[in-house]
């Protein structure tokens, strides 16, 4: 028996490591996913960023035909790359709203010019609140919004060119 006890903590530190190992190489899932997948959109009335165009009202993102809500800011890196499949979508006939969070209008203004501007309607979301209330884990963040106005998908992370069959079919999944 006292053998057997020699190699206990030689076991014990061989069990830490494994743990150790699988966690790096698979360190699982550490998004947050909104609780409102399937739900109404939350009540949003969201001020314009720039003067002259929409902002964001929840009543109004129930068009009766899927829609992109997208959270995003000039000072994501990740959301320049997610900007030329946003286009993409927009070429294909997608609204797309923009919900710019923690920003400004002169810094979005020169994000825009940079990488085009899909959006139908831009919000002013410089507390987070709304971003808050849609259960966002951050920027950029897409959800897909059906017809009625209920939240159907979150993407989380940009939207990369592997992403845009999945939203695509979530889109037409949601008419």
């Amino acid at each position: 028996m006292r053998r057997l006890l020699i190699w206990l903590p030689l076991a014990a530190f061989l069990l830490l490591l494994g743990v150790a190992i699988r966690g790096i190489v698979s360190p699982g899932e550490r998004a947050v996913r909104s609780a409102l997948i399937g739900q109404p959109v939350p009540l949003l009335k969201i001020d314009p960023l720039f003067e002259g165009r929409p902002g964001i009202d929840s009543d109004a993102l129930a068009t009766g035909e899927p829609i992109l809500l997208n959270l995003f800011a000039s000072w994501c890196v990740p959301c320049i790359a997610e900007a030329p499949q946003l286009m993409k979508l927009k070429e294909e006939g997608v609204p797309i709203y923009g919900v710019a969070v923690r920003d400004t209008p002169e810094e979005m203004r020169r994000f825009l010019n940079e990488n085009g501007d899909p959006y139908t309607a831009i919000g002013d979301d410089r507390t987070s609140q709304v971003s808050i209330a849609l259960g966002a884990s951050g920027v950029p963040e897409t959800y897909v919004i059906d017809g009625q106005g209920r939240i159907v998908k979150q993407h989380i992370g940009y939207i990369g060119s592997q992403d845009m069959d999945e939203l695509r079919k979530a889109l037409e999944a949601a008419e």
